[in-house]
């Protein structure tokens, strides 16, 4: 197979070897196709965490694919099954396991594309439990987002949002666009999407969003009154900025539930704790997806309620991976997400 494997920080290299067999309770995916993120690109620039990356190591956390064989004590129906897998590695023996919640496992941080291969790759193995199959007809590509859309369906969980609630996303990424449909689902009163690129003000209104606001606009005088008192039920915020969990918050009625999934660069804004108490906010984050997340997102995927393919802008063969690293880090509001196709040519046609 060939695979993109990064040796260290800005290094990278194709290689082509044999894919490894499936063992025991594993499953060998032929990979269609592989999102890209900003984790990807802190994994390329040495900027992410050292618990959080092995070297060497093949990125890619965002995948789809079909199966190709199984090992033992895995179901032969699987093979020819197209699927999506969860990236978290648990021991699913510790306390936060047993609870259902293995992105708190305590045996310590384990993830395909960071420290276990990942889908960067025409092949991945891993272990079957992990896979979650979709409809016959899904269309690949559009499934690749599905990680992305499982960490906004536990945010959407997590959201609790009501009929009739009052409820803005702050983000306008994969995050905050599947977001914004799945809290979309729940019949709330209003939908405002908060985001950095006003170009995406249509698609937000075709994905559900009542109404679009620039982030830059928002607290300023030109910022209706109603958003600076403060009057949504539920906020979500996805961007991960330096100053969008202060934004976020500052939406919020008293007593309204915010819920954080972006990692904000060191010196961010930081929420006011006075604030926090006296306003009784709810604050409550989210890092990966549970199972129960990816079950929902998988399930609004196959059922249509969830959208993913209008969010793809470009394509790139494996070859391509430095330029899809770049695409994703450029600030170019037309770039959304970005996918390496491992089983396609150089010469991809359609998307640019």
């Amino acid at each position: 197979m060939t695979a993109v494997v990064v040796d260290e920080p800005g290094r990278f290299r194709l290689t082509d070897t044999a894919p490894r067999p499936p063992g025991r309770d594993e499953a060998l995916v032929r990979v269609h196709a592989c999102g890209l993120c900003g984790s990807d690109r802190e994994l390329f620039r040495g900027t992410r965490p050292a618990e959080y990356v092995h070297y060497p190591v093949t990125p890619g956390h965002e995948w789809s694919g079909v199966v190709e064989t199984v090992g033992e004590g895995v179901d032969p129906a699987l093979v020819g099954r197209k699927v999506v897998g969860e990236g978290f590695r648990n021991c699913q023996t510790c306390a936060r396991c047993r609870d259902g919640d293995p992105t708190l496992c305590t045996a310590g941080y384990d993830e395909t594309g960071f420290t276990q291969p990942g889908a960067m790759a025409d092949r991945l193995t891993l272990p079957a439990r992990l896979l979650h199959p979709l409809p016959d007809d899904a269309d690949l590509e559009a499934a690749a987002l599905l990680e992305p859309a499982a960490c906004s369906a536990a945010a959407a969980l997590a959201a609790g949002a009501r009929p009739g609630d009052r409820v803005a996303v702050v983000g306008d990424g994969a995050l905050g666009l599947t977001a914004l449909q799945l809290l979309a689902a729940a019949s709330p009163a209003e939908l405002l999407l908060i985001g950095g690129a006003p170009e995406r003000a249509e698609l937000a209104a075709e994905l559900g969003a009542d109404s679009f606001r620039d982030k830059d606009s928002v607290g300023t005088a030109d910022d209706p009154a109603a958003l600076q008192a403060g009057r949504f039920d539920v906020v979500v915020e996805t961007a991960g900025a330096p100053t969008s969990a202060h934004t976020a918050a500052a939406l919020l009625r008293r007593g309204g539930r915010l819920v954080l999934t972006g990692i904000p660069p060191e010196g961010a804004t930081g929420l006011d704790p006075t604030d926090l108490v006296i306003r009784r906010l709810d604050v409550r984050t989210v890092f990966g997806a549970p199972p129960r997340a990816w079950s929902h997102a998988v399930r609004a995927f196959g059922t249509g309620l969830l959208r993913t393919a209008p969010l793809i802008t470009h394509r790139r063969p494996l070859e391509g991976f430095a330029e899809a690293i770049g695409l994703v880090g450029s600030g170019d509001p037309a770039v959304g997400k970005v996918l390496l196709i491992p089983s396609e040519p150089a010469d991809i046609e359609g998307v640019p």
